[in-house]
């Protein structure tokens, strides 16, 4: 399928969804600022995408405390949930460009 026919069938809001759940398995000890450099993204909305958006796919994201204060640590992902990881990691270029975010 032409990546241009796929794109124009993404929603933006499930892609922010499957792109934060791929960086979290992807880059090491990620944590919010590592997923906002890499996204560009505000923290908050990083936040509300692990705490509420993930959580209603069957998504399960931990959170590795390191340190002693709260906010320590990084996250881990446990279980893709409804989203097929293998189906992400395909099309990962097409949800890159809908969402405008440049991955190194």
């Amino acid at each position: 399928m032409p990546s241009a026919h796929i794109e124009a069938q993404l929603n933006p809001t499930i892609c922010r969804r499957m792109l934060i759940a791929y960086l979290i398995e992807q880059i090491p000890r990620p944590n919010n600022p590592a997923l906002e450099a890499a996204t560009g993204w505000p923290r908050r909305t990083i936040q509300d995408i692990i705490a509420k958006g993930l959580p209603g796919h069957g998504t399960r994201v931990t959170f590795i405390q390191e340190g002693v204060r709260h906010n320590d640590g990084y996250y881990r992902l446990c279980d893709w949930g409804s989203f097929d990881r293998d189906w992400v990691k395909r099309n990962l270029p097409a949800i890159c460009r809908l969402l405008e975010v440049t991955l190194d």
